[in-house]
């Protein structure tokens, strides 16, 4: 695969990711409604269904906008990677760990409103808990990673040579 056709396709799956994501941010925005409301209801639809969604205002508000926020920062990556201080290998890298990072956080983030004592702030408490701890515990060093190197490459290292 030719560095051109790698990174089209790089940024092709950012695109597609980040959509993904803004689209799940919708899906969890309905949620939030319904939690907000203390139904399900979607007019013209002629009926309602009388339920209150577990959760907090602020846990539902903070999936809804992680879901946004991430789906439009793999658009934003996928805008910037041809001038990032990599190679086109390190781009197809960065652009790979962008998409598990978005994901990880966001679905870490889905924990907190649909079960009790499921932040993932600390290790503990119930599996659900356990499992956002872990999703955050990938996702949020890898970025600091990611974002250390990329600040390294732009600042201080010399310019890559596009040898693979």
């Amino acid at each position: 695969m030719s560095a051109s056709a790698g990174q089209a396709k790089s940024r092709r799956l950012l695109i597609g990711h980040g959509a993904l994501l803004i689209f799940v941010g919708g899906v969890i925005g309905f949620a939030f409604l319904f939690f907000l409301i203390g139904r399900i209801e979607l007019w013209p639809i002629p009926w309602s269904l009388e339920v209150q969604l577990p959760g907090t205002y602020d846990a539902w508000r903070m999936a809804h906008m992680e879901a946004i926020v991430n789906g439009a920062l793999l658009w934003l990556t996928a805008a910037v990677l041809p001038i990032l201080p990599f190679t086109d290998a390190g781009r197809r890298r960065f652009g790979a760990c962008m998409i598990v990072i978005a994901w990880t956080i966001v679905i870490a983030s889905c924990f907190d409103p649909l079960f009790e004592n499921s932040r993932g702030l600390a290790f503990g408490g119930p599996m659900t808990n356990h499992m956002a701890f872990f999703l955050f515990y990938v996702g949020v060093p890898l970025v600091m990673i990611v974002m250390a190197v990329v600040a390294y490459k732009a600042l201080w290292a010399p310019p890559p040579s596009e040898e693979d």
